[in-house]
């Protein structure tokens, strides 16, 4: 994926099992969070931050959505686990790891995504596209800094 082009329309599966189809929030960003695994240290940090700039997020008209390769009943532990209460974490499950495909994003070796924000303006096209190192929570100050956030 590259930045300008047309984002993939998907649908996934929240961790309350409700849908989440990309082209419903046209007209707002849609900030597409990838993630490894549930139940990992670093993933959890960078969920929680989203969770935690949620609300500036809100304001500068994003929708930000964690997304990673785990099932439903696995998003919903790991989501009351964390004491999320906004930010959705979808499931990229099945077709395994899909969406993470239909971005570049998909490590087949490891059968997992890469850790990357994209960012959907709000006519569905790639923003910002950024993936980090495995090991790194990606940081969110470079996304407020892109969009003119303070």
């Amino acid at each position: 994926m590259e930045v300008g082009e047309k984002a993939p329309d998907f649908v996934l599966k929240d961790q309350n099992g409700k849908e989440f189809r990309l082209s419903d929030f046209r007209g707002k960003k849609v900030l597409l969070s990838f993630h490894p695994l549930a139940w990992t240290g670093i993933c959890e940090k960078q969920m929680k931050a989203l969770e935690k700039d949620y609300e500036r997020f809100e304001g500068l008209n994003v929708v930000p959505v964690g997304i990673s390769v785990d099932s439903v009943p696995t998003k919903k532990a790991w989501a009351e686990h964390m004491g999320l209460k906004k930010l959705r974490i979808l499931s990229d499950f099945w077709p395994h790891g899909g969406v993470a495909k239909l971005y570049d994003l998909f490590r087949e070796k490891e059968g997992f995504s890469e850790r990357a924000n994209v960012l959907i303006d709000e006519g569905e096209k790639v923003a910002f596209f950024r993936v980090y190192p495995i090991m790194e929570v990606p940081d969110l100050e470079e996304v407020f800094g892109f969009l003119g956030g303070k």
